[in-house]
């Protein structure tokens, strides 16, 4: 059972993957201590990026299930960032270092999958730098964009969901 959230949300994105103007949605899990403060940066300093990010704090990369990445895909997300301390810089000493090389691995199961590999990215991003965290943003929402809609890993609920909602609001009279 989806709140009203969820089924609103999954509604607006159908209505924006059935139209022309078909923007993707990226669930973004960032670190913290660094790749959080960087996307506060960039959101303080008024730095201009796509607004297709959706974010999830997490304490460190390290601690992002890939059982995560894979449910973001299933539940609708046309693309997964991870992105955390750079290498030496994180807080839990070596919670990087995990996340680079479960997400390496995760990354090779997702290609067997069929799924392509721009949808899920990985970075590194620090407090002190919101540019590039809009950088970053603006890259994955282009390389998305060039794959298309996600249609792999994606639950037919979903779907069916979304456009039953869309079809109750066309037959709905105007107030």
């Amino acid at each position: 059972m989806s709140t009203d959230v969820e089924s609103r949300s999954m509604g607006e994105a159908t209505d924006i993957k059935s139209g022309n103007g078909w923007e993707p949605r990226i669930i973004a899990f960032l670190c913290n201590w660094c790749s959080y403060a960087g996307a506060d940066l960039a959101g303080v300093s008024r730095t201009q990026y796509p607004p297709n990010v959706r974010v999830v704090r997490v304490p460190c990369s390290g601690r992002v299930n890939p059982l995560y990445i894979i449910k973001s895909l299933q539940h609708g997300a046309d693309g997964v960032l991870v992105s955390g301390c750079h290498p030496g810089d994180c807080h839990y000493i070596s919670g990087n270092q995990y996340a680079r090389r479960r997400f390496t691995l995760l990354k090779g199961l997702l290609e067997t999958m069929g799924i392509e590999p721009g949808r899920v990215n990985f970075s590194w991003v620090s407090a002190a730098e919101g540019e590039k965290f809009s950088r970053v943003v603006a890259e994955v929402v282009q390389t998305v964009k060039g794959l298309g809609p996600a249609r792999r890993l994606v639950k037919p609920s979903v779907f069916e969901h979304s456009q039953g909602q869309s079809a109750e609001r066309s037959e709905r009279p105007a107030t």
